[in-house]
């Protein structure tokens, strides 16, 4: 397992759709690995592969309480098959837009198609914490940021913050 560089606002890639995975093999099994050694370094609870620069539909979540064993889970070519019209709202951030937090609106509930790290078919259905984690996180494979669901005005806010940090930094 290796901890990989995330990616982040303004770079072009996150953007990118990313592309499905055809066969689920050794190397797939180890960006999973890669990509939650990742996640938990940062510390975060999701990552997208496109995150890590990887434009594959491969995403890891884990919303293990604190003080309570990790629950790594790999998900792999993820669809959202239904989802609930009862919303929820959670606070969210991105290991790609550091240290910003905003209120967004998701579904409740969503049951979500998807292979597993041995290339299974998996079904699951998720509420709460898990279910705003997952759609965040397919929102990425598909180029879409958290800041999207936000008002133009905030969304123009927190793009020109981070060209500027971006500039500074000269990236």
């Amino acid at each position: 397992m290796a901890k990989r560089d995330i990616i982040v606002l303004p770079d072009a890639r996150l953007r990118q759709k990313s592309d499905p995975v055809e066969t689920v093999d050794d190397t797939v099994r180890t960006l999973v690995d890669d990509m939650l050694e990742t996640m938990y370094a940062a510390p975060g609870i999701g990552l997208a592969a496109i995150q890590i620069a990887v434009p594959r539909r491969v995403l890891v979540v884990d919303v293990a309480k604190e003080g309570t064993p990790p629950e790594p889970l790999g998900v792999i070519n993820p669809e959202i098959v239904w989802s609930s019209d009862e919303i929820s709202a959670y606070n969210e951030g991105c290991l790609s837009i550091p240290d910003y937090y905003e209120e967004v609106e998701r579904p409740a509930r969503v049951r979500v198609r998807f292979l597993d790290r041995n290339g299974s078919a998996c079904e699951l259905e998720a509420e709460g914490l898990l279910a705003t984690c997952l759609q965040h996180e397919i929102d990425h494979l598909n180029g879409v940021l958290f800041i999207d669901h936000l008002s133009k005005l905030k969304r123009d806010r927190v793009v020109k913050k981070f060209q500027k940090l971006a500039r500074h930094a000269g990236r």
